[in-house]
């Protein structure tokens, strides 16, 4: 019989009520394929070497694999559009003993390559912490089974281990979300986790010490704009390779960001619809002269309060298509595009409509003078701003 793939084995349990797959199974061909063809030496307990880590995370040519029990050609597809040297960078410091924090504006894809980089190296990206002002120190090193601890008293069997512990004791990748966001005491309990590799358990004095296995260790990202909200402490940042994630640097890479992720969501929702080019590059178009305030020929423009991520367009792209889907022709059109666009633009603020009204006055009228396209997704946008 056949061994089934990753990516079978974990469907056969879930079902097929699982919104969204993990990296490590919705890909879990390509990381075969990798593992398969990987001739290079790996860190103790990584399951692809560094060079095939940076090729799942930056793409490569298709390679022969055994999947399923048969021989095929499997793409290597990229997950992370930018500058293949922070990916570098991000890999060589999780190989050593220095933690990574991936820095950013909101949407540049911090946590995307957190997930990637967790389910290359360490095939599991689900042992994560999320940062908040309400996170514990208990969630994150251990916490105890109350009611056992009354009948029997501190083991070993009544310790509920946190993702922290189980990726120390496993030699795992544990991922570390907006780590600025918990207050310092919470953040400055990672310190020994961090310099000794270890968590002490005094309450258990026959096992008190947890040290991680080789291959351990932390990647947290943390938001630019949340930067001085809860300022990491001198012995934290000197333990974090500190990565900064730029936004996209050119209309052309966000453009093919927007149709690749655009398609991949289209296509988990099973949506019999299609976004083409020129629709996603008219949207690509809008975020970025907003977000630079500035269009291509030179008009100036107002500056938004929220940040216009590529992320922001991506959910633009799939709003639309559900729109058409439901409430269209089936196939996306600038109107479509114009309806979804203000809750991405106009959030918190409401002067930002402003913003939207000078850019559809100055920019998409002018240019609907003489393109069909603009001139829809003007008239289409005014109607909406009122």
């Amino acid at each position: 019989m056949a061994k089934k793939t990753a990516k079978e084995e974990v469907t056969s349990v879930a079902g097929s009520d699982q919104l969204r797959e993990p990296a490590e199974i919705r890909y879990a061909d390509q990381l075969e394929a990798l593992r398969q063809n990987d001739q290079d030496a790996k860190p103790r307990s990584w399951r692809l070497s560094p060079r095939a880590v940076l090729t799942y995370i930056v793409g490569g040519k298709s390679l022969k694999a055994e999947i399923g029990g048969k021989k095929t050609d499997v793409p290597i597809t990229r997950k992370f559009f930018g500058d293949d040297g922070l990916v570098e960078r991000a890999i060589v410091t999780l190989a050593s003993e220095r933690a990574l924090l991936l820095v950013g504006e909101p949407g540049t894809g911090k946590s995307w390559l957190s997930e990637h980089l967790a389910a290359a190296i360490s095939g599991t990206s689900t042992l994560t912490i999320q940062g908040t002002a309400g996170t514990t120190e208990e969630q994150i090193k251990y916490s105890w089974n109350i009611a056992r601890i009354i009948a029997e008293g501190p083991t070993p069997q009544n310790l509920i281990p946190s993702p922290t512990m189980i990726a120390m004791r496993g030699g795992l990748l544990l991922r570390f979300e907006e780590i600025t966001r918990c207050v310092p005491d919470v953040q400055d309990s990672l310190v020994s986790v961090l310099s000794d590799k270890a968590i002490a358990i005094p309450e258990l004095p026959d096992a008190n010490m947890l040290w991680a296995k080789p291959g351990f260790n932390v990647i947290a990202t943390a938001n630019s704009r949340d930067q001085g909200v809860n300022e990491l402490s001198a012995a934290l940042k000197r333990r974090f390779n500190y990565i900064h994630i730029p936004m996209i640097a050119d209309q052309k890479t966000e453009v093919e960001i927007v149709q690749q992720r655009s398609s991949e969501l289209i296509a988990q929702y099973e949506l019999p619809v299609k976004i083409n080019p020129p629709i996603l590059h008219m949207l690509a178009t809008v975020f970025r002269e907003i977000r630079q305030n500035k269009t291509s020929d030179g008009v100036s423009l107002k500056q938004p309060s929220t940040t216009l991520s590529t992320a922001e367009a991506i959910g633009v792209a799939l709003d639309s298509a559900l729109y058409a889907k439901f409430f269209g022709n089936g196939a996306v059109s600038p109107s479509d595009v114009a309806r979804n666009l203000v809750g991405s633009i106009v959030k918190e603020d409401t002067a930002d409509l402003a913003v939207l009204k000078e850019y559809n006055t100055l920019v998409a009228r002018k240019r609907g003078a003489s393109d069909k396209a603009w001139k829809e997704f003007h008239d289409t946008l005014a109607g909406q701003l009122g």
